[in-house]
């Protein structure tokens, strides 16, 4: 019976009873050891009627991979057929069933995903995890992915964690419910219960001692003597509260014969929950079977079928503790011939290294195998921690090298200090040219996405100086990272010698290589401002990476586009990443390109694509535990509720000073949003009256190419504040970059520009100069800015009394903010057309339908003639969720029929 936990047990009991009536649910149960996590979770998970899955995390298992994941899925492993290919292959790859190629974790979550999801159509079901705090990071993830991408599905999640771990088990997104201490008379009711024959003052020193804490006021009094159970004799001396139950448990456990002892320790040591392993390790250490009979009736081993634990992880901690260093090897040593027997390379390899202390090469080189096959299965922390041992373990000569595996598997793991200070220490044990600059190169890549972007470009360019000599390959690639962070606005002032890297097409190129030629040219042509010669060499570069799968030279083509404003080259080339990445099941990449997709959405006027796009990558980056890079689509989304003034921009206002306030931006990426944050700011304050707040933010835009994509909106926030001066300042910084280019975006917005800023005494005609601008406009397929446009010179118009002219580009701006749904302005075209004489006629938004981001997700794809499994697969949930959100959306729409969706205004 739980004492003293009813609110508790009725909290928990709503998100299970949510699995049964189909709206899933997740929960993390926390709080410090003993204090009655896993006994809440088991009263109300056994007593829920649903089907349970379970499994734990061991602090022994940190290095294997999926190993919790396996446990938990063992149940329903039948239904791995079912799912779709590269799901089914993850899994069995995962779980060292298949070989194949080097698995994406993300197509590892998506699979957890659809198979509970599916094992859950029959029966509802829920999960539980306990000791979540000690999973291996390849489980977490794929688990914590589930339980964020959960939806109309029946199942639930309970993650069971300690407080003030240190593991960097991070929940991020799934509810917490807090395990506090039980209140003085719970925890009374609970001691007398369990310990009736105490006396008065030793219950109220042990209440006293205990603090509320439940699994104390259960163990301590079996550690008592009888005098110090009636009071005759003093009780020990007060001790820390987890080393008092541990030294506890440790009393019951030297109570046992020193057989039994020994197979306890197999258990702790043992990590794979076999009865099968503990009983031949015991056999192996010349242990009978009537010691582990003792250990199981002791209550310090709990069996169940084919299975054993311990009884709490404090009885693991103490017990290993105490145990002395030839007891562990020789415990260790037999646990790694057992599972050597059973074809378990993995776990014996590290049963061997947790007691190696000298130089092992042969071990060193098993442990090289264990971390080749962790990174097959996408495990990049279990493949560091292997290479990382292997370095301390095997030859001197081979220990840089190590660390540089080990370092690469920390950083894709998303422990980038850790990364550094193995690429630090790899440094400084070689002089070998190749290796220092292949660890340079991983430096500055941490630097460039953690640090100074400006410290990452030097890093590069003295990389590539150094190495091209022994290896002209490996410089263009690093010069090429230099260009590429020099693009994006860093410049640390180093420069690479001209000739230092042969750009010159020979017979030998790789398409790749001849791809990163030209790309290198474009760029250093760009920052000299020989735009023509850069997109020539870009459109070389494009043609010769056409056929690649590579995303890196995907995106980097895409940026090259970007900054030179070819709009269509960069469309196409995010696209064409963003299809790659969902084929392969990247999903960092994913969020990568869903986010430089944006821009080219933005410009098209796509804006109903926009939105659909940034909430997608949101919802992801929150599914991955990746909420820093929710950042930059969460400002898109920010902008856009600005620009169309939905009543939903506070709230996205809000949630992204959250995010940043809690993930400050940091490296290459932080000028972009912090630009993009300030151009939302500028807008919304300009579309709301105020000029000296708009001009403020749109200031503050910095870097070149986000600077030409609001310069509409600057040039017209400095003219409203009366800054002729700097709008035109604004506009000769757009006229020295069109220039250098044939874009008729950018001669349309350079006279844009002058049109708003023209001098009467210069003779210029602002009416010829718009004009001219929209002719340049009508081949530039950026529809909001034309919009724009039209707006201004129809204002110009009717201010000139020329009411019947200003009609026509009025109506055209009208035309195309209402298709946007660009509500300020459309107000702003509206009364400008009223005031030349002519009422518009205004559309009822109230056929716009009021849908919830996956709703208008699921309704996009669904008009587009996608099935409900086809939708699930894009949007990485169930194929009951889509169902749900398909019902909301046909009720809310009042259709019956998906065909009807392709009708619908979802913007």
């Amino acid at each position: 019976m739980l004492h003293g936990r009813d609110a508790e047990k009725a909290h928990l009991a709503s998100v299970v009873e949510a699995a049964r009536l189909g709206r899933s649910g997740s929960v993390l149960v926390r709080g410090e050891p003993g204090i009655g996590k896993s006994a809440l979770v088991d009263d109300v998970v056994s007593g829920s009627g649903l089907r349970v899955l379970r499994t734990q995390g061991l602090e022994s298992e940190a290095p294997l991979a999926y190993a919790a994941l396996h446990r938990l899925l063992r149940p329903v492993l039948g239904l791995v057929e079912a799912l779709a290919p590269p799901q089914a292959r993850a899994l069995r790859v995962a779980f060292g069933e298949a070989e194949g190629p080097r698995l994406e974790p993300f197509v590892v979550g998506l699979a957890t995903l659809s198979i509970l999801t599916s094992a859950a159509e029959d029966e509802p079901l829920v999960c539980v995890i306990d000791d979540a705090q000690w999973l291996d990071e390849a489980s977490a993830d794929a688990l914590l992915f589930t339980a964020r991408r959960l939806d109309a599905d029946q199942v639930a999640m309970c993650f069971v964690a300690r407080h003030s771990d240190d593991t960097g088990f991070s929940a991020e997104g799934i509810p917490t419910l807090t395990l506090g201490a039980l209140d003085e008379e719970s925890a009374r009711r609970l001691l007398s219960a369990s310990a009736g024959d105490l006396a008065e003052e030793v219950s109220d020193r042990l209440l006293t001692e205990t603090r509320g804490n439940p699994l104390a006021l259960l163990e301590l009094p079996t550690a008592l003597s009888p005098g110090q159970r009636d009071g005759s004799e003093a009780l020990p001396l007060p001790l820390p509260l987890t080393s008092s139950v541990e030294r506890a448990f440790l009393e019951r456990c030297r109570q046992l014969p020193a057989a039994a002892q020994t197979v306890l320790l197999v258990a702790v040591a043992d990590g794979t929950g076999r009865l099968a392993t503990i009983e031949r390790a015991a056999r192996a250490l010349g242990i009978e079977r009537e010691a582990l009979d003792a250990v199981v009736r002791s209550g310090l081993l709990l069996v169940t079928g084919d299975t054993a634990d311990v009884q709490h992880p404090l009885v693991r901690s103490a017990v290993y503790q105490a145990a002395g260093a030839r007891e562990r090897r020789r415990v260790h040593v037999a646990l790694a011939e057992v599972l050597g027997d059973l074809q378990d390379a993995d776990r014996q390899t590290w049963h061997l290294a947790a007691v190696a202390h000298e130089l092992d090469p042969e071990l060193a080189a098993a442990l090289d195998l264990v971390a080749v096959r962790a990174e097959a299965r996408g495990a990049h922390q279990g493949a560091a921690d292997a290479y990382e041992r292997a370095a301390e373990l095997g030859d001197v000569a081979a220990a840089a090298a190590r660390r540089l595996a080990a370092a690469r598997n920390a950083w894709a793991s998303g422990r980038a200090q850790h990364a550094s200070a193995l690429v630090a220490r790899a440094r400084a044990d070689t002089d070998d040219p190749l290796l220092r600059a292949d660890l340079d190169r991983l430096r500055a890549r941490i630097e460039v996405n953690t640090g100074s972007a400006d410290d990452a470009h030097r890093i590069l360019t003295r990389a590539a100086e150094q190495v091209a000599v022994h290896d002209p390959h490996r410089a263009l690639e690093m010069a090429v990272a230099a260009s590429v962070a020099r693009s994006h606005g860093a410049d640390s002032g180093a420069v690479l010698p001209a000739g230092t890297v042969d750009v010159r097409d020979t017979d030998g190129d790789s398409a790749r290589t001849r791809a990163l030629k030209h790309l290198l040219t474009s760029t250093e042509r760009a920052m000299a401002g020989d735009r023509f010669g850069a997109v020539a060499e870009l459109q070389v570069a494009r043609s010769a990476g056409r056929a690649t799968d590579d995303l890196d030279l995907l995106g980097n083509l895409g940026n090259a586009a970007l900054h030179l404003g070819e709009d269509d080259v960069h469309r196409e080339l995010y696209a064409q990443m963003l299809s790659v990445a969902r084929e392969t099941g990247d999903g960092m990449a994913v969020l990568y390109a869903l986010q430089r997709t944006a821009f080219g959405l933005y410009l098209a006027g796509s804006w109903t694509e926009l939105r659909s796009t940034c909430e997608e990558a949101v919802s992801l980056g929150r599914s991955v535990g990746q909420r820093a890079l929710s950042a930059t689509p969460l400002a898109w989304l920010t902008l856009l509720a600005a620009l169309q003034g939905r009543p939903d921009h506070d709230a996205h206002r809000v949630a992204l000073d959250g995010l940043l306030a809690a993930h400050p931006p940091r490296g290459i990426l932080a000028r972009p949003l912090d630009d993009l944050v300030h151009w939302a700011a500028g807008a919304r304050a300009a579309l709301t009256g105020d000029r000296a707040g708009a001009l403020h933010h749109l200031r503050e835009v910095r870097l070149p190419t986000l600077r030409r994509l609001a310069a509409h909106d600057r040039i017209d926030a400095a003219v409203r504040a009366d800054e002729h001066e700097l709008a035109r300042d604004w506009t000769k910084e757009l006229e020295d970059f069109a220039a250098g280019t044939p874009l008729p975006w950018a001669r349309a917005t350079v006279l844009f520009g002058r049109a708003l800023t023209t001098d009467p005494a210069s003779g210029d005609d602002p009416d010829e100069l718009f004009r001219q601008a929209l002719e340049h406009q009508a081949l530039a397929q950026r529809p909001y800015d034309r919009a724009r446009t039209q707006l201004a010179h129809g204002e110009l118009l009717r201010r000139n009394g020329r009411r019947a002219d200003a009609r026509l580009p009025l109506r055209d701006a009208l035309a195309t903010l209402q298709d946007l749904h660009a509500e300020p302005l459309v107000g702003r075209a509206t009364d400008e057309l009223r005031a030349s004489g002519e009422t518009a006629r205004r559309r009822d938004e109230s056929t716009l339908l009021a849908l919830t981001p996956m709703e208008r997700k699921v309704a996009l794809l669904v008009s587009e003639g996608l099935s409900n499994k086809e939708v699930a697969a894009q949007c990485w949930v169930s194929p009951r969720t889509v169902a749900f959100h398909l019902r909301n959306v046909f009720a809310k729409a009042g259709v019956t029929s998906r065909g009807e969706l392709s009708r619908l205004e979802l913007g």
